[in-house]
């Protein structure tokens, strides 16, 4: 059946399809960032240390990482709609899982679970959307509309984490789950979705998951006091042998999950480069904050939350303003003034004193709030200018997934930083001028990326 055949979906359809996939957008950004300011908690309930609330960050990013660039193909095996409904329903086991956790143990068990249906999630609601609006003005206004959902949870999260951790540490969890009640209400509104063969490259994915799992667990386990570094070492070696052969894989597999073609133009290995580094500093500054503010200087989660607000409000004000900014000053420039704001940041933090009022602290982490509108977007969209058409949605899967692994790396090495200090202050400032100084490398490649017309040949 051609395009144009296809009969139009209703728009009451097509409005809770939207609603589904933005839903479900919202809770799976919501729990990349609420679980931060609960961290003090947890560790106080259940005995956890540094190295054991880092597991309880970095299972759910992980898990989501390692799974993300073959959600794609299970997403066109399956359909949309089953496999955005199957996310939603081990996301909210998982999320009940995690609230009702007697131990460390168990919550750490089902974060991984909740990191795999939110890599279940994240492509089929993406594909919902452009399921539910065939016209290409009203699937962008429909995207547009998608996207918000996720960067109003990475705004309200903070400040939702410490209203719920007030009451209870586990309703941070448990509030998913009248939402995925909610969010498969719309879905089974929601047409069914065409399914089409997709090939899936299993020792890739195997490959792909060893390597990540053994360089996050070396890095975190480089913090630990009583293995010596011997399991550190152990598991980057893994890291390093596993990755050689996923790269080996991919060079020679007749369906590869990352084709050579993806990572051929300038534009998109840098694009690549900046997404990773990027969360490194966005990512692991909330966990080392949200653990100061309360631990350092005795702030509420409530108040910790707040103290976050301006930080992550700026981001939600400033992105519909991107693409405006992109025409006057180029995307390039946008990117690179983005970084070089969070490496000010950053350093920033670092050096005022201890005892600097906590609005000070809340001010300078707008700079690095400013970098997500900066550089998010443009890098986004040079990115997928840059790589054939029939190959966005992978390179958009690869992108995510280079996110996701640079911000759990950065609360791997970041908590690392803090256990191996002699005081608090002194793994916190080391871990920010880290930061600082990733993102200032960064901004120096950035400067490597060309206009689109000059990659005009491999569009």
């Amino acid at each position: 059946m051609s395009a144009a055949s296809v009969p139009a979906v209703p728009d009451s359809t097509a409005r809770a399809t939207l609603m589904a996939a933005l839903l479900g957008f919202f809770v799976i950004t919501l729990d990349a960032v609420v679980v931060n300011v609960a961290l003090p908690t947890l560790g106080h309930e259940l005995d956890a240390g540094i190295t054991g609330l880092q597991w309880v960050v970095d299972g759910y990013t992980l898990a989501f990482a390692a799974l993300l660039l073959s959600a794609g193909a299970l997403t066109d095996r399956l359909g949309a709609r089953r496999a955005f409904g199957g996310g939603v329903v081990v996301f909210g086991l998982a999320s009940l899982a995690c609230g009702a956790a007697p131990d460390l143990a168990t919550l750490i068990s089902a974060r991984f679970a909740q990191g795999v249906g939110a890599a279940v999630m994240m492509p089929s609601s993406m594909a919902l959307v452009r399921q539910a609006y065939s016209d290409p003005v009203k699937q962008v206004h429909a995207i547009a509309l998608w996207a918000m959902g996720g960067a109003v949870a990475a705004t309200a999260g903070p400040v939702i984490g410490g209203v719920l951790v007030a009451f209870d540490w586990r309703w941070i969890f448990l509030v998913n789950l009248p939402v995925g009640l909610l969010t498969l209400a719309c879905l089974s509104r929601a047409r069914p979705s065409p399914k089409r063969f997709a090939p899936f490259d299993g020792w890739g994915q195997l490959t792909a998951m060893v390597a990540m799992g053994a360089l996050i667990y070396g890095a975190i386990d480089v913090g630990r006091h009583d293995t010596h570094g011997a399991l550190a070492l152990a598991a980057l070696a893994i890291a390093a042998v596993a990755f050689a052969l996923f790269v080996m894989l991919q060079r020679r597999a007749a369906h590869p999950m990352v084709p050579p073609a993806v990572l051929q133009s300038r534009n998109a290995r840098v694009s690549m480069v900046v997404g990773f580094t990027f969360m490194v500093g966005y990512f692991g500054l909330p966990f080392v904050m949200s653990l100061y503010f309360q631990q350092e200087r005795g702030l509420s989660a409530a108040a910790t939350g707040v103290a976050f607000l301006p930080m992550m409000l700026i981001g939600l004000v400033l992105t519909p303003f991107t693409s405006r900014l992109v025409q006057r000053f180029t995307a390039k420039r946008l990117i690179t003034s983005g970084l070089l704001c969070m490496a000010f940041g950053l350093v920033a933090i670092a050096v005022l004193p201890a005892t600097a009022p906590v609005w000070w602290l809340s001010a300078m982490m707008v700079l690095v709030g400013l970098a997500g509108p900066l550089i998010a977007p443009p890098v986004t969209a040079i990115l997928l200018s840059s790589v054939p058409h029939a190959l966005t949605g992978t390179a958009s899967g690869v992108f995510n997934t280079s996110r996701q692994v640079g911000g759990a790396l950065a609360v791997a090495v970041f908590g690392a930083l803090l256990a191996q200090s002699p005081g608090f202050m002194a793994g916190l400032r080391t871990s920010l001028v880290v930061a600082a100084a990733v993102a200032l490398i960064t901004a120096a490649i950035s400067l490597r990326l060309q206009p689109p017309t000059a990659q005009h040949g491999r569009v």
